[in-house]
């Protein structure tokens, strides 16, 4: 225009480009307050072995999955003799599908690629719930043999007594019952998962192992997203920098933290308790 070189601003009526204010790398801070201590794990575990949702309590938080992760886990997933799950499933709505797609209460329970190609892992399965996978087998295989027309034989660990995989939303109105009961905070389903990780982040495991067990992409998220309160890591003399080697296929990172959920003390309540007594309190699932 200037130069006399073209006749018409090709610029008029064309809006500048918004400024975006480039926010952190997925920062999210984490409330100390919605989070679990040890004490109050041990309280929601125990009460939640005679509901319907136990399973889905230790894989979420013992082993840190995502809720519909945990709905895909199939007994075949487990490595009976190397104690480990193979994550490589979830259950929701197939992309471009409407309800109409499939039968009748099945358009949630559908078989889905992971979150992320991160999240397909094999990650070491604690003494604690591989007894729990075992005693829930067992249930499996009694439902089985008593519904031998009815039974829908899918092989899902968390399961109806028919066979049928858990809708995404079962574990709410059994998981709100647990914590009013019981005193627990009234935190969200996934604060489980958090708890899984600001736990071993605050015993000082390495960031990539413990990046490799939630299934993230890379060790930075489990830092940002989990490890950047230091209100919530005030207990810890961390820096990560400073933290352990990293552990080959990170096969012992967990069962440090099944050991520091039973109780060393020898108290509870007040009063006398000793390894020993929990150990038997809770035989049926603990070696």
């Amino acid at each position: 225009m200037n130069k006399k070189i073209i006749s018409i601003n090709p610029t008029i009526d064309i809006a500048l480009p918004k400024r975006v204010e480039k926010k952190a790398y997925h920062t999210r801070n984490i409330d100390a307050q919605k989070t679990l201590n040890m004490e109050q794990i041990l309280t929601l575990m125990e009460a939640s072995r005679d509901t319907p949702i136990h399973m889905q309590v230790l894989f979420a938080v013992l082993l840190g999955l995502r809720r519909c992760e945990i709905n895909g886990v199939k007994y075949s997933d487990i490595d009976y003799i190397n104690r480990t799950l193979k994550v490589q499933r979830q259950l929701g709505k197939k992309p471009n599908t409407t309800a109409g797609d499939f039968p009748a209460k099945t358009y949630t329970k559908q078989e889905i690629k992971l979150k992320t190609p991160s999240s397909n892992r094999t990650i070491p399965i604690p003494d604690y719930v591989f007894e729990a996978i075992l005693e829930e087998r067992k249930v499996y295989e009694k439902n089985r043999r008593r519904r031998p027309g009815t039974f829908q034989d899918l092989d899902y660990i968390c399961c109806s007594s028919y066979g049928r995989p858990r809708s995404k939303d079962f574990h709410w109105k059994h998981y709100k019952k647990l914590l009013e009961d019981n005193g627990l905070p009234n935190i969200r389903w996934h604060d489980l998962r958090s708890t899984f990780c600001t736990i071993l982040l605050k015993n000082n495991f390495n960031p990539k192992a413990v990046s490799q067990l939630m299934g993230h992409a890379k060790e930075i998220i489990t830092i940002d997203v989990y490890g950047d309160n230091a209100e919530a890591l005030k207990d810890t003399s961390m820096p990560f920098g400073n933290s352990k080697e990293i552990i080959a296929d990170c096969l012992d990172d967990l069962q440090p933290f099944i050991d520091e959920v039973v109780p060393k003390d020898g108290k509870e309540n007040g009063a006398d308790f000793s390894e020993n007594d929990y150990i038997e309190k809770i035989s049926e699932f603990f070696v």
